[in-house]
């Protein structure tokens, strides 16, 4: 996957940096390092679906590094409790009350490592976090600090053992996405880069969380006009009527793609989002929301594929009517 961004373009500054900066550690992955920012300026979350040893866990610290903020991982296992990720109440004796022991959710940037290897229940700890920006315990509701971003990983080899994530699991995840291999020059560099001390070691932040709140506030204000955003509509329609789909995406789809294009926009430096954002976030966007009548699992067809024909049939607003 090659990134879609222009090198042309004049950005955001603090985009700039917080890109070079993560790529000290990943090599080779600029497309992804920058859907994985796309996603964080819109307030988003990410599942990478991948073999283990490509650098997911690298790419997220490296983001959480380069923005000072609080990193946290959980890794999930069959014997992880509810509790283990958002939190327990204990009793203090000293005190004589019980005091709240926060989980590893409540991080700015959190790795939730093998996300399908845990139970349902244990899965379904994580949906208020990631669609609510808060938690539930023993009654009360904690909100999470901001900024909070998560990036799952799941293998998409080995599924012994493994719990899949349902339809409405998926649906909070704004991306999913590969990293892949990387190529023979590119592993040579990375084989260069670590022989000596591995660069995530000494990696310094480069912008701060104030400035990606305030970026984050700019996001939202970036102009979506009606024309991209009834073609949105019609992307997401069209996976409903596909002769191959049995559940399409939802509204809630509708409004990633609105977000994430808001976000796009932003990091090539506009203050308006075009068509070809839209056409390009899409696959990003809605192939994990749609599910696959049996017909079309047995003839083998993906949900890649799907939506590609979906972006191919539906017609992309032309003219000037998309921007300001």
């Amino acid at each position: 996957m090659s990134s879609h961004l222009d090198p042309t373009v004049v950005r955001e500054p603090h985009i700039n940096r917080l890109i070079e900066n993560v790529e000290k550690v990943v090599v080779g992955k600029r497309a992804e390092v920058e859907l994985s920012i796309i996603a964080l300026l819109s307030g988003g979350h990410v599942l990478l679906e991948d073999v283990p040893g490509v650098g997911k866990t690298m790419m997220v610290r490296a983001i959480a590094k380069s923005l000072g903020a609080e990193f946290k991982r959980i890794q999930f296992t069959p014997d992880l409790l509810p509790s283990d990720v958002t939190g327990v109440s204990v009793f203090n004796q000293k005190t004589m009350e019980f005091q709240f022991r926060p989980g590893p959710i409540m991080g700015n940037v959190v790795l939730a490592d093998e996300i399908n290897r845990t139970s349902p229940k244990t899965q379904a700890a994580l949906l208020e976090a990631l669609e609510e920006g808060s938690v539930t315990t023993d009654g009360e509701t904690r909100e999470l600090q901001k900024p909070f971003f998560v990036m799952a990983t799941q293998n998409p080899i080995e599924y012994g053992g493994t719990y899949p994530l349902p339809e409405a699991q998926l649906d909070r995840f704004l991306f999913k996405f590969r990293i892949g291999y990387p190529s023979i020059n590119e592993e040579l560099e990375v084989l260069n880069r670590v022989e000596k001390q591995h660069p995530i070691e000494i990696l310094q932040p480069v912008i701060s969380l104030e400035d990606l709140l305030e970026m984050q506030r700019d996001v939202i204000n970036v102009y979506v006009d009606e024309s991209v955003k009834k073609y949105i509509i019609d992307l997401v329609n069209a996976t409903r009527t596909h002769h191959a789909v049995f559940l399409g995406a939802s509204p809630r789809a509708s409004i990633a793609l609105m977000k994430a294009g808001q976000a796009y926009a932003f990091v090539q430096g506009r203050d308006f989002v075009v068509p070809d954002d839209i056409k390009y976030l899409a696959p990003y966007t809605l192939q994990h929301r749609i599910l696959l009548n049996s017909d079309a699992k047995l003839s083998d067809i993906t949900n890649e594929r799907v939506v590609k024909e979906v972006i191919k049939q539906v017609n992309i607003p032309v003219g000037n009517e998309s921007a300001r």
